[in-house]
């Protein structure tokens, strides 16, 4: 018999990922062209050639030895040294490669930060709404996820109410700028103030609030909106960064964490994720990956094609009635439903052949989020049906 933990997961499995399997499903049945599925976050935008380029030249090339061997838990040294030396360079910081230490991915990344920071009962706290898995994540290691209500209709941080969640156990708070689902940027005053908040409340309760900034969507952001570098603003930062949406790499689940000297406790932390590395079972992030990002940290996916998607599905869902928050960043769409049931909202829809996640799922029921990494071709043909669910509930 499994776990009573585990039977609590798979009760609460991600809605994105049946969103997804059921898609597979209405596509067999009604055709592909047919269904449009807005359910996962998986780019379609090709990975740069330079990365294909890159993987053939260090497979066919290089030492099989030092493509495919062990290494330091915490990742080559000359791999965290060039990303070290790149995050300075475009940020004006002063890390080395002790500060940086490759995950798999930037899920695995929080999964190592939360094992080494976390002890039973301690609190994490996040602003809804917010990626469903951080509550897992949390759980995983006897934390406690503390939500800070959403702030409607701007989705910036409330922090009336975030003061409200701190308290003596409080030990990180996360932060996710370009956020999913909204696509909103949090501004450097954004940042000042949250870290005004912070460093308060460290002094008020003796403790120290380590601030989880996690960024996978921070090279994906328009209107040449500036997405500020939060260790900048706030000492005791962890970053958590995933070259899955700025290469267009998800599968391969590679990124990597930024621990700064100036974090409490910094050498100490340091020895801890590398051995938290080890003992999750991760051992090392992937060894090909390492070596091909490092080379292709200059790279950036084409957003063009994003960005197209955006206006196209902002503009006319807009035009038909619907209530939603321009993106400035990522690839989604958050959307007020028509009625208060967001999950009675979707199954509406899918009757349309949409499939949209409900805002449920993120901590904010009455919304749904549509992923907009997709076909344009699909968005073209998904409108009617948008103008149908519009009209059916009397909007249009």
């Amino acid at each position: 018999m499994i776990s009573n933990k585990m039977k609590s997961f798979v009760q609460t499995s991600s809605v994105i990922r049946a969103m997804f399997e059921e898609g597979k499903k209405m596509a067999k049945l009604y055709g592909e062209e047919n269904v449009y599925d807005f359910s996962l976050g998986n780019p379609s935008v090709e990975p740069p050639k330079a990365v294909k380029a890159t993987i053939e030249r260090i497979l066919y090339k290089e030492s099989p030895n030092l493509v495919h061997g062990y290494m330091n838990n915490s990742g080559y040294e000359d791999v965290r040294e060039k990303i070290a030396l790149s995050l300075n360079e475009r940020f004006s910081t002063e890390f080395s490669y002790k500060n940086i230490i490759m995950t798999v991915g930037a899920a695995g990344g929080l999964n190592v930060v939360f094992k080494t920071l976390l002890n039973p009962k301690d609190e994490v706290v996040v602003f809804a709404p917010f990626f469903g898995e951080y509550k897992n994540y949390v759980e995983n290691f006897d934390g406690i996820l503390k939500v800070v209500p959403p702030n409607f209709p701007s989705f910036q941080p409330n922090f009336l109410e975030f003061e409200k969640q701190l308290n003596e156990k409080t030990k990180a708070v996360i932060i996710n700028t370009p956020n999913n689902p909204t696509g909103v940027v949090y501004s450097k005053e954004t940042l000042l103030k949250l870290a005004e908040v912070l460093e308060k409340k460290q002094k008020e309760f003796g403790t120290s609030i380590y601030l989880i900034s996690d960024e996978p969507y921070r090279e994906l952001v328009y209107d040449d909106i500036e997405v500020p570098y939060v260790t900048k603003y706030y000492r005791n930062t962890i970053i958590g960064y995933s070259f899955s949406k700025s290469l267009s790499l998800p599968g391969e689940r590679i990124g990597y964490l930024v621990l700064p000297d100036e974090l409490d406790d910094a050498e100490e932390i340091l020895s801890a994720v590398n051995v938290a590395t080890r003992i999750l079972g991760f051992v090392n992030a992937p060894s090909l990956m390492q070596r091909v990002v490092a080379e292709c940290l200059n790279e950036k996916v084409p957003i063009e094609g994003y960005d197209k998607n955006r206006q196209m599905l902002y503009g006319a869902l807009s035009s038909y009635g619907y209530e939603c928050i321009k993106p400035q960043g990522a690839f989604y769409l958050f959307i007020k439903t028509f009625e208060p049931d967001d999950l009675a909202f979707v199954e509406h829809a899918k009757k349309h052949h949409l499939l949209l996640v409900p805002g449920s799922s993120f901590h904010c029921s009455g919304y749904v989020r549509t992923a907009y990494c997709v076909d344009p071709k699909m968005i073209k043909r998904s409108l009617p049906a948008f103008l149908k669910l519009a009209k059916e509930y009397g909007i249009y």
